[in-house]
């Protein structure tokens, strides 16, 4: 029996066998809690008492990493949403950047990251991942910077600055008998420098903090990198046939199956007629084409929403609180909430929810990752002419409602710096 926990802190026993993988309890779990189906939902394990926490790979046995736990110890598995799962494989990302890859340095040039990515799936030609990072020094609070090198025998680091010889490299870490985490709560526990550290502990170290390897980078950008490229020295193309299996699985809706239950075609489809109290089918083709040219007319009216004022209906109190019902409204969370979750659903362009603002009584805030930053967009209720508007840009650009706002930004840029792609989201068990 598998424990696993929602973000809510709920717990749901599902039974799993041996060869029970992450993916298949994480499709058991949607199917169960109605979620929508896409390949972003994780099992996180999740250490609380080291403050640590990784993302499961796909195709890792659950039970097996169950029993690695310590008897006793405050480990579980939670059921969350983790955007950055398969962002290394993303055309559109450079998750490495070139002063961190040794082949980019010696060949003097940029490299595409598509061709990084294929290199590090190369056993061949792996490149040198490389940087600087502190190192917390073993049975001591003290840390250390070092120049760390990864290769594909292991992790190493200099003990003469940035020297790569042998004399000068010490063996730090292997990856194939290690998992790599997170730690959240790096300062209040381990005294880190920054807030950007990680862990390597490998197999054998069961509970407590001896045995730990703690390092600290010193931003987001290169604690990501040395994330990413330990999982793909580690796992390799593996890692890639899960990416292309999520992909896979996702080009089919999972209630149809691999064969669909009858083929949808244009013949099957009638143009029909709502205007009335009830709808009716429209026969005559000019009829049809002149249907459809409304309808467009009306969408374009509909999300052309700059100097647009809603209609009167809108300032209803239903519509005023609409919003409660989407996925994406958190309610009344804090700003250190807020970041704390999109930071755990991953640090993704485009990773967005929204709240009550605690300073505007009235007023509501956009949260949203970019460049693994999270900005806050104060939205603001107004009244003209006895109609309720919301805007993000001192009424330049006017919303009916939240969700109003919502879709026009998920397809528009609009004042944001980049559109809204991922809505945070927290299913109950």
């Amino acid at each position: 029996v598998v424990k696993v926990f929602g973000e809510d802190g709920a717990c749901r026993s599902l039974e799993a066998s041996a060869a029970t993988t992450a993916r298949q309890l994480c499709e058991t779990l949607v199917r169960r809690t109605r979620a929508l189906h896409d390949h972003s939902w994780a099992l996180v394990e999740l250490h609380q008492h080291l403050a640590l926490e990784r993302c499961l790979e796909d195709h890792e046995s659950v039970v097996e990493v169950q029993s690695s736990w310590a008897p006793g110890a405050d480990s579980r598995f939670v059921f969350r949403k983790n955007f950055a799962k398969y962002e290394l494989f993303k055309s559109n990302t450079s998750l490495f950047p070139e002063v961190m890859v040794s082949s980019c340095l010696e060949a003097n040039k940029s490299m595409a990251h598509s061709e990084l990515i294929q290199n590090f799936l190369n056993s061949g030609s792996c490149p040198e991942v490389q940087g600087f990072l502190q190192l917390r020094e073993a049975g001591r609070k003290v840390w250390k910077r070092f120049h760390f090198s990864l290769r594909r025998s292991g992790l190493y680091y200099s003990t003469k600055g940035t020297s790569k010889d042998p004399r000068h490299l010490q063996y730090f870490a292997d990856l194939t008998e290690s998992n790599i985490y997170y730690v959240t709560q790096g300062k209040k526990l381990y005294g880190t420098p920054t807030e950007f550290g990680f862990c390597i502990k490998p197999h054998k170290v069961r509970s407590g903090v001896k045995g730990l390897k703690l390092l600290c980078s010193e931003d987001e950008q290169s604690r990501s990198c040395w994330m990413a490229a330990f999982r793909l020295f580690k796992y390799g193309m593996q890692l890639y046939r899960n990416y292309q299996q999520a992909q896979a699985r996702l080009s089919q809706p999972p209630w149809i199956g691999p064969t669909p239950l009858r083929s949808v075609s244009d013949n099957a489809l009638v143009a029909m007629d709502f205007s009335g109290c009830t709808g009716r089918v429209i026969e005559n083709p000019n009829e049809v084409l002149t249907a459809a040219l409304e309808e467009a007319q009306a969408w374009r009216k509909k999300t052309t929403h700059r100097y647009s004022l809603p209609a009167a209906c809108h300032s209803s109190p239903l519509s005023a609180a609409i919003h409660r019902t989407q996925p994406w409204f958190h309610g009344r969370i804090s700003r250190e909430d807020t970041q704390q979750l999109i930071g755990r659903q991953g640090l993704v362009d485009g990773v967005f929810l929204v709240r009550e603002s605690q300073r505007n009584p009235k007023g509501f805030v956009l949260s949203l990752c970019h460049l693994q930053r999270i900005k806050h967009y104060l939205i603001l209720p107004s009244e003209e002419e006895g109609r309720l508007y919301f805007t993000m840009d001192d009424g330049q650009t006017r919303f009916a409602d939240l969700i109003q706002l919502v879709e026009f930004h998920q397809i528009n840029r609009g004042i944001l710096p980049c559109k809204l792609r991922h809505y945070c989201t927290c299913v109950a068990l």
